[in-house]
């Protein structure tokens, strides 16, 4: 009975195409001889019909074991931002292992790149079919990257991007009109001639995403003809002692500012410098639906919370690498995740 509804399934999938049965196979078992327009379509439908052909029993049969690595920052201190992309990982890894797929975690810290570096080494020496990274750090990742083209290991980004890699797909915001809403989001609350603060805290000050995401958040107030001025401070050191002496610097200069984005996940870390202040005249807008996050939007001192469904990119990350080297079909070179608007009266019922 399974080889009459695998016939089927596969007649089925020849007649939507307008193609013989023996073309439809060659596809499903990644055999030349089909022009690319023909194999895409064939995939399209297959995708649709959501036929899984003996996957399973051409994985076990073949007893050939698939490895992934993913590389990702692990939780801190900090941020536990990355809690959620490694569930991601976790619920894709718990799908796909029973097609004969292994995937190995490796984790770097995200105030060091030599740990970056020496997990990277790791999964070099491992001989890893392919690779699920988090690019924080520029230079060593595009080395990194580089060296896994090299090797013909195909990577996926997540989260954030490094443009003129040979990637096999990035899966995450688009950062500068991520950067945009913030903006829209920050002016509910200015007076006619503003004063805001953007603040980057992080040590790795260069990575990809800030300056996508501030060129998004200016160019909002510029295409609106907003009056008033923009202030920037980069805070490396991330510790709380050092946040708190850097914003008590820039606000005692500047102690008419009425608003504050803060770029990444670590908005909580202004929040409970503004709360310790009695600054709550200030809006404050940041990232990610982080439990430390989500006690400060509740009690009003974070206006809104953006996220890009972190938990999801992980997932996605992982399944990119499983459709290519297992089921051979393609992937989309990009793939945006929604961006998501967070407030006190919502944060309840949000699924990251």
């Amino acid at each position: 009975m399974e080889k009459d509804n695998t016939y089927f399934g596969v007649k089925e999938i020849a007649r939507r195409a307008n193609v013989s049965i023996a073309t439809v196979d060659r596809v499903i078992h990644n055999r030349t001889g089909v022009s690319e327009k023909t194999k895409k379509k064939i995939i399209e439908i297959i995708k649709e019909l959501d036929y899984q052909p003996n996957i399973l029993a051409s994985r076990l049969a073949s007893k050939k074991i698939i490895s992934l690595a993913v590389l990702i920052p692990r939780v801190s201190e900090e941020t536990d931002f990355w809690e959620a992309p490694l569930k991601g990982v976790v619920r894709a890894e718990a799908e796909i292992r029973k097609y004969g797929v292994l995937v190995k975690t490796f984790f770097f810290d995200l105030n060091s790149e030599k740990s970056f570096n020496e997990q990277a080494a790791l999964i070099l020496d491992g001989h890893f079919q392919g690779v699920l990274l988090s690019p924080s750090f520029i230079e060593e990742s595009r080395q990194f990257v580089q060296a896994c083209h090299k090797h013909k290991i195909p990577f996926t980004f997540i989260d954030s991007d490094i443009p003129g890699q040979d990637k096999l797909c990035y899966i995450g915001p688009h950062l500068f009109q991520s950067g945009y809403v913030g903006a829209r989001l920050l002016t509910y609350r200015l007076k006619e001639n503003h004063k805001v603060l953007v603040v980057n805290i992080s040590k790795e000050i260069d990575n990809y995403n800030y300056p996508q995401i501030e060129e998004g958040f200016r160019a909002y107030f510029k295409d609106h003809n907003l009056p008033g001025e923009i202030i920037r401070i980069d805070i490396k050191d991330t510790d709380s002692l050092s946040v708190t002496r850097d914003l008590t610097q820039v606000l005692h200069k500047h102690n008419d500012i009425e608003a504050i984005f803060v770029t990444n996940s670590r908005v909580f870390s202004v929040a409970s410098f503004l709360e310790k202040s009695n600054r709550t005249d200030i809006s404050l807008i940041g990232y990610d639906f982080l439990k430390e996050n989500i006690e400060f939007l509740k009690k009003g001192l974070i206006d809104f919370l953006i996220c890009h469904k972190p938990e999801e990119q992980g997932y996605r990350g992982l399944m990119a690498l499983y459709q290519t080297l297992v089921l051979g079909a393609p992937v989309d070179k990009v793939h945006f995740m929604p961006i998501d608007i967070i407030t006190k009266e919502n944060q309840a019922f949000y699924q990251n």
